[in-house]
């Protein structure tokens, strides 16, 4: 799955997405990498039919939830949801919440809105956009019931860690967005980037395990089980789920 955070590094000339930069300029690092792929009929389906009705937009600004789902519901705030199958499910699943995805991949923003048009639900809503911008120009502070990031990009070569999504500037940001109560999960298959998880997360002000300290979570039974998931248990690889509770 994907997912975005900002830093900087002026080493390389050429981007991720192939962009070339000037010698001597700084430029941004996000923690994806911009993958162009072709959209299947089914992704440009949704896109087509649904993104005016379901899509959100960066420059639109601050979110007025009730307004943006017609209804006041608790918020769940997904980022990096892949093709969406998972994040449709638990809308499904789930019809009392409202669900607001954040993905930088247009076909898996065609899949969501296909996933979703073709289930009948009404209570899903996409970005196609960074999460982080979606987080500071457009997400109000004590809005979102729960945050899910599952199987974020592990960006296992070391020197590469720095990329990753879950670190302490990152919660930081994201802590106030989160109403008292609410609840971070994360999920990964990489064990050291669940080290990392759970060493940002335990030193992070305002927030509770759970599980207890330095413990981890059962998989909790509203995020869905998926068929990498399933393959992997098979082959005996290991899952980690962590749940932190805002509590200040």
């Amino acid at each position: 799955m994907s997912d975005s955070i900002n830093s900087s590094d002026n080493q390389d000339s050429v981007t991720e997405t192939g962009q070339t930069v000037e010698p001597g300029k700084r430029r941004e690092i996000k923690s994806f990498v911009l993958r162009q792929g072709r959209m299947t009929a089914g992704q440009q389906r949704g896109m087509d039919e649904c993104w005016d009705k379901w899509g959100l937009e960066l420059k639109d600004g601050s979110l007025d939830m009730a307004a943006t789902f017609g209804r006041e519901a608790p918020v769940v705030f997904e980022i990096g949801y892949g093709m969406g199958l998972s994040l449709a499910a638990m809308a499904g699943a789930e019809a009392d919440k409202n669900f607001i995805g954040v993905e930088v991949h247009r076909p898996g923003v065609g899949s969501l809105l296909n996933e979703a048009s073709t289930a009948g639900l009404t209570n899903v809503r996409t970005y196609n956009d960074d999460a982080v911008e979606v987080l500071k120009q457009c997400i109000p502070d004590g809005s979102l019931s729960r945050v899910q990031i599952y199987f974020p990009d592990p960006w296992h070569k070391k020197r590469h860690n720095k990329r990753r999504l879950v670190q302490s500037k990152f919660i930081e940001l994201l802590r106030p967005k989160l109403k008292v109560g609410g609840i971070i999960h994360l999920a990964t298959d990489w064990e050291n980037y669940a080290e990392q998880m759970m060493e940002v997360m335990s030193a992070a002000e305002g927030f509770t395990n759970q599980a207890g300290e330095q413990s981890y979570s059962p998989r909790p039974e509203f995020r869905p089980l998926t068929k990498f998931e399933k393959r992997g248990q098979r082959l005996g690889h290991g899952v980690w789920d962590l749940l932190f509770e805002r509590t200040a």
